[in-house]
């Protein structure tokens, strides 16, 4: 069991780090649209100006629950935004650290899953992929799919997601393997 806490650990630590590699770096203008300075300070007021009174939340603009607002969305243009009525750092020292306790937490979700469902590393191996791969299917995939989210945003995150769980089912797999043949019947280490 200790070996299956330690290999969740470093996957954990693993998803850190690939997340940090693909959004923490200049890698993350491949997903990211970007407007000038003006544009960004208009939008920002008019963010403030339309949003604050209801506040931090996730809005659909134009809202399609009203006749008139069903019109505006099929003219377009159209968004989903993560509103946040108050600012924060760029690099929020407070989301790192939450962050890095969330992928280590996930890192040992990982491993109790693979260690109590499989016995040896190639099953584990396997698991893992196909179970990040559906994930990252459903989850961001779906996005593009049903919500017409932006299809290259959407891949660059599924792929990111992809790697992140790969490698910390992969990592925590190859750390629970044994050198002792599993038999059939047997209680894996």
């Amino acid at each position: 069991m200790v070996r299956t806490v330690i290999g969740g650990l470093l996957g954990g630590l693993a998803i850190f780090v690939t997340g940090f590699l693909f959004w923490g770096t200049p890698l993350s203008a491949l997903a990211l649209s970007r407007v000038g300075d003006q544009a960004s300070a208009n939008l920002q007021a008019a963010m403030a100006q339309a949003l604050n009174a209801t506040g931090t939340g996730v809005y659909v603009i134009p809202d399609p629950s009203t006749a008139q607002g069903t019109i505006l969305y099929g003219r377009g243009p159209v968004a989903q935004i993560f509103y946040n009525s108050s600012g924060f750092p760029v690099m929020d020292g407070g989301a790192l650290i939450g962050g890095l306790v969330l992928a280590l937490a996930v890192g040992v979700v990982i491993a109790l899953a693979l260690r109590f469902a499989l016995a040896d590393f190639a099953s584990r191996a396997r698991v893992t992929i196909l179970f990040a791969l559906a994930a990252v299917l459903w989850l961001h995939i779906g996005q593009a799919v049903f919500n017409h989210a932006p299809w290259g945003y959407i891949l660059y995150l599924a792929f990111s997601d992809f790697v992140a769980l790969a490698a910390a089912g992969l990592i925590a797999a190859k750390l629970m393997e044994t050198k002792i043949p599993v038999r059939p019947g047997d209680t894996p280490r």
